[in-house]
């Protein structure tokens, strides 16, 4: 096998910026499709789509076309890379590089190391956005074949393991889709028996505001996403004591965030925790709503329905308990529901398992890309 000889080099002699404006009366303006980098593939860099009508396209843009990279350096493109396979146009906060020396994907790829991200980021730049620092950036030495065939060659089957990577995610992902419709199927059969009544929310379920006390500190907080249960980003706040408890059967939601689906649920295997005083707890009476079966009621179609029949107009208003109560729900017989709580129940080893999977399958790009540019 021929070995391969490699070169230090700082990123700036091998990317070059290559800012070229292109305003809204340039004469090739119709010509260049705008081009924003979440329309990439996050491991590959091929481009998805280009949107020639976008509103961020009426303004001052840079010039791209087949012979750059493309790398993101202001949210929401913060440190995104893309190598585009037409020419184009960008937001300002997208710079085209390109290359020197080195071949184009090899670049691409070399630039999504964890290593130079960070190289990247470890400089304060004033900004209160998070923005990387050019100078930080081209300052950052990299190890490189010294023949473009071999930079090539190791593009090349760099693409065909990412590739696999991103094929097997999406395999995951949609067992994990395909396990949330299941949850679904269950609701649904159960309010296809033939005892089912109709309820306001507010008379069957019971809302939790005291908060936790003194004690607030044994506890772990938790907070609600579109996932579900997660830890909560930040620490307790200047009263911690007055952060709700979060124990086993309970449901929460951020009033700010249910419209997209930031609810979560305790399950009897969780450890008890607290969450924020601004978030709404609740728990289903006993002998009238198993809590579990109303959590994923909740998520389901039915839900998100009646949530979305609650709502006023803004995405971002709050909806608190009283605003809830307002809605109807037909709920199965409470013994009927003790049954799909069962069955709902062995769908969280399932999903935690594939969701686990997930995650592993997530750190694999970065061991690859390590891997290739170690030297």
């Amino acid at each position: 096998m021929k070995e391969i000889k490699w070169q230090s080099v700082k990123l700036g002699e091998i990317a070059i910026q290559d800012r070229v404006i292109i305003t809204p009366d340039s004469p090739d303006i119709e010509t260049r499709p705008y081009l924003g980098l979440d329309q990439i593939e996050a491991h590959t860099g091929r481009i998805l789509s280009y949107d020639s009508t976008s509103a961020e396209g009426k303004s001052n843009a840079f010039a791209f076309d087949t012979t750059h990279v493309l790398y993101g350096k202001l949210r929401p493109y913060l440190n995104k890379v893309a190598v585009p396979e037409r020419k184009g146009r960008c937001s300002t906060e997208i710079i085209p590089l390109k290359p020197k020396g080195v071949d184009r994907d090899f670049l691409g790829l070399l630039l999504r190391r964890r290593e130079i991200v960070d190289a990247a980021m470890s400089e304060k730049t004033g900004s209160r956005m998070p923005r990387a620092d050019m100078d930080s950036l081209f300052s950052f030495e990299v190890k490189i074949p010294k023949s473009i065939d071999d930079q090539r060659n190791i593009s090349n089957c760099i693409k065909a393991q990412l590739s696999l990577v991103e094929k097997s995610q999406q395999a995951v992902t949609e067992q994990l889709s395909e396990a949330s419709k299941l949850a679904d199927v269950i609701i649904f059969d159960s309010l296809n028996k033939k005892q089912v009544e109709n309820h306001k929310l507010g008379d069957v379920l019971e809302e939790v505001k005291l908060g936790i006390g003194k004690n607030w500190a044994k506890y772990p907080v938790l907070g609600a996403t579109r996932e579900g249960l997660a830890p909560a980003k930040e620490p307790p706040g200047k009263k911690p004591e007055r952060y709700k408890p979060a124990f086993p059967g309970t449901i929460f939601y951020n009033p700010m965030r249910i419209l997209i689906g930031s609810i979560a649920f305790v399950d009897d295997d969780d450890e008890p925790g607290i969450t924020s005083p601004d978030y709404v707890v609740l728990k289903g009476k006993e002998g009238l709503v198993d809590s579990r079966w109303f959590y994923y009621w909740l998520r389901s179609p039915l839900g998100k329905q009646c949530i979305n029949s609650l709502a006023r107009g803004a995405v971002r208003e709050r909806m608190l308990f009283n605003r809830l109560a307002e809605g109807k729900i037909t709920l199965p017989g409470y013994g009927i529901q003790k049954l799909a709580s069962q069955a709902l129940t062995a769908l969280k080893p399932m999903r935690a398992a594939l969701q686990h999977k997930l995650d592993e399958i997530t750190l694999l790009p970065q061991k690859i890309l390590a891997r290739a540019f170690g030297g």
